[in-house]
């Protein structure tokens, strides 16, 4: 799912494995689901990393963080931290249309490797396409336009979306009020991306590869909710609302209409089908996916709190 206002980028070096010592270029937009288990896993793996923000004093970056002032969306200010770095992890959601800008930047720089964190929604090749495959197509087809090697990432819904969606909600009482209380999707665990995006970064055997990534069982809206309920130990239930009064909400707390059009869409399309569920986290990281019942207990404290 796209995500408006969160980017991360990570650079090393493609060999086998990433050496100790390797710098490591990650570019930070406020705060990551993805970019902190990331930054974090990189670093436990021995890997200098250097992160980008537009406001560093800001980015909060754990210790031994090299942190540069700079805006992906514009490419020629973040060049000079582009010095050393060989392999991308790129999220293009605050890209805007200078992907193949920066991509070629990347490469006079010297960088030979990108990972690319797409979505799920490329692989639907839904018709008419929606905004979600379109913009990550546009950025997928920037990079296999380049000379650059690369591991595309197609994560589905993140679990996370329904921490964003519902908790407050949660908070102040038992009723989840949105549409399509039928809609399915198998939320995937912003640490299991995380680590399947470090394996991707930290070695070269996934190079030329599509990985699609989702959590372990399709649900309903409805379903999560109840697993919310369950895992917090309170009667929670999902009422359906009719779209267009979903609609005036999500617009009403800033959300883009555009946006909001093709997400009501989506769950739309998605009402009374099994979502897909797809096998790219036992693949690459040897074991299932985190479950949403999981993803509920480590995050616990956000629908109580």
């Amino acid at each position: 799912m796209l995500r408006f206002g969160h980017v991360w980028r990570c650079l090393g070096r493609p060999p086998n494995r990433l050496r100790k010592g390797t710098s490591c270029f990650w570019s930070l937009e406020r705060t990551g689901t993805v970019g902190r288990p990331l930054v974090d896993m990189l670093i436990d793996a021995g890997v200098k990393v250097r992160a980008v923000s537009r406001n560093p004093l800001a980015a909060a970056m754990p210790a031994g963080v090299d942190v540069a002032e700079g805006d992906p969306s514009r490419p020629h200010s973040i060049a000079a931290a582009l010095h050393g770095v060989t392999t991308v992890f790129l999220n293009p959601a605050a890209l805007g249309g200078s992907a193949g800008e920066l991509l070629a930047l990347a490469g006079e720089r010297g960088v030979r490797r990108v990972v690319l964190l797409s979505a799920l929604a490329v692989e639907a090749q839904a018709q008419p396409p929606n905004l979600i495959a379109t913009h990550h197509r546009a950025v997928e087809d920037a990079l296999l336009a380049s000379d650059l090697d690369w591991v595309i990432l197609r994560p589905g819904m993140f679990a996370a979306n329904t921490l964003f969606q519902w908790a407050a909600q949660i908070r102040a009482g038992n009723i989840v009020r949105g549409p399509f209380a039928s809609s399915t999707d198998a939320p995937i665990h912003e640490s299991d991306l995380a680590a399947v995006a470090t394996r991707a970064l930290l070695d070269d055997e996934r190079t030329g590869q599509r990985i699609l990534l989702t959590g372990p069982q399709s649900l309903t809206r409805e379903q999560m909710v109840a697993t919310i309920g369950q895992v917090i130990g309170r009667p929670l239930r999902y009422q359906e609302i009719p779209a267009e009064a979903a609609k005036r909400n999500m617009v009403a707390h800033g959300m883009p209409e555009q946006m909001v059009d093709t997400m009501l869409s989506l769950w739309a399309a998605g009402a009374g089908h099994p979502a897909a569920v797809e096998t790219g986290v036992q693949s690459v990281l040897g074991r299932r996916p985190r479950s949403y019942a999981e993803w509920v207990a480590d995050h616990a404290a956000a629908f109580t709190g």
